[in-house]
């Protein structure tokens, strides 16, 4: 049976488009290894991972086991008073690959959620230590966080999808986004917004959000570990909590494992998801220290407040636990310096193009900044055509492939990207 697209035209939203003149679906029947298999039987090399979170590409062995093994035992069983063998041994795991100050792990069910748990665990902490003014949280223009109320607070207020809900929501502090490329030279007035700022206002600021290195959303932008490094030294000099978004980032993408490893710093709080289940199920994590945990159970409420109903749901434990078993045999490594070395080599020739204003890569990560923005639906068509799934936005073309992507399919994407910014 096909695929209704008329249906699904009149009645099915889709992420950012609107229902009286969405964009145009192409309907998928399979996908496996870096490919996606359209209903015409038309196959199409993936640049985007499913947004950063099929790194091991699709249909892959030893996930579809893990799925299919914890199947046969439970699917689902609600985390309140019980605790089951997947969640024990995925955080087991977790913990082994983090760095060593974060010891507590609260499973959420999508990187929005891990973001509000995140925000409430710094509130919380501060609560329970009895410094119940510091109340004001920070985060940096260009920074994105997620759709839900909490973590839309966090992201650029103005430029960004979320303006128009600017006024509906709590009114956080803004640091301009950090000016200083990630391989060029720092300039230390990057940080003297954050100085003044907490100069001014430590006793009453809870904590500090950022994307750490990759900011995703507001740019593909990719700035200087010296700004990060930075950061945590202010934040310990006033005490302020450094929440580390490694949503996107984590399990490899910047050529670290954690982006924070390119400033050899530690968060307080850490949020991971997207690649934790290796894009098979939605899952997600916020990790805290000792210190953390502690005063949050100081608190009044005791325990911390949340529970999503299908949090640490068996299914997306297990597929998450053999994800990150695969990541941490180490293959990543090679896998993701072969695709930055060929990304850099290959789309160097677009910085010469009219329509290109800046060619940007890190780690398994290539970007394309264009001069004006650019048309989402006709652009995605061309890509198509040409046999390949990339989505822009905004003004950008970029990709981010599966980390098991072959020389052969990452030419095609690269080549792709140059034909279709040559006709812009």
């Amino acid at each position: 049976m096909s695929i209704n697209l008329d249906f699904d035209r009149q009645h099915i939203w889709h992420p950012y488009t609107s229902m009286l003149t969405p964009l145009p679906v192409y309907p998928i029947v399979r996908a496996d290894g870096c490919e996606l298999e359209l209903e015409d039987g038309r196959k199409l090399i993936d640049g985007t991972a499913s947004w950063w979170s099929a790194v091991h590409g699709y249909n892959h062995p030893r996930l579809n086991q893990a799925i299919s093994s914890q199947l046969s035992q439970m699917a689902h069983v609600m985390f309140g008073g019980i605790t089951h063998q997947p969640a024990v041994a995925l955080c087991q795991q977790l913990l082994k690959m983090v760095p060593a100050n974060l010891s507590k792990v609260f499973l959420a069910d999508s990187g929005s959620i891990a973001v509000e748990v995140a925000l409430k665990m710094a509130l919380q902490y501060w609560q329970g230590v009895g410094q119940t003014q510091k109340t004001r949280l920070v985060s940096l223009r260009k920074g994105y966080h997620g759709d839900t109320f909490a973590a839309m607070a966090v992201c650029d207020p103005h430029d960004s999808m979320h303006s128009m809900f600017s006024q509906l929501l709590p009114q956080h502090d803004f640091l301009p986004a950090p000016q200083s490329a990630f391989a060029g030279p720092f300039d230390d007035n990057d940080l003297t917004p954050l100085r003044d700022l907490l100069r001014r206002s430590a006793n009453d600021i809870a904590a500090i959000t950022l994307e750490p290195i990759v900011q995703g959303y507001g740019g593909m932008r990719f700035y200087h570990p010296d700004y990060l490094r930075g950061v945590r030294e202010l934040c310990d000099q006033y005490q302020v909590l450094l929440i580390a978004d490694e949503i996107a980032t984590g399990f490899g993408r910047s050529g670290k494992l954690f982006a924070c490893e390119h400033a050899a710093i530690t968060p307080d709080i850490m949020c991971l998801g997207k690649a934790l289940s290796g894009g098979y199920l939605t899952l997600a994590a916020t990790l805290c220290s000792d210190e953390i945990a502690r005063g949050i159970s100081l608190s009044a409420a005791g325990g911390l407040m949340h529970g999503p109903t299908f949090m640490a749901n068996p299914l997306a434990c297990a597929v998450a636990l053999e994800s990150i078993r695969i990541i941490a045999e180490g293959h990543w490594q090679q896998q993701v310096a072969a695709i930055e070395q060929q990304l850099s080599a290959e789309l160097a020739p677009c910085a010469k193009l009219a329509a290109v204003k800046q060619v940007r890569v890190l780690g398994a990560i290539g970007v394309l900044e264009m001069r004006q923005k650019v048309d989402v639906a006709k652009l995605q068509a061309e890509f198509v055509e040409r046999g390949v799934w990339i989505r822009p936005f905004n003004n950008l073309i970029y990709i981010m492939p599966p980390f098991t992507i072959s020389s052969a399919q990452l030419s095609r994407l690269c080549w792709s990207m140059y034909e279709v910014a040559s006709s812009c």
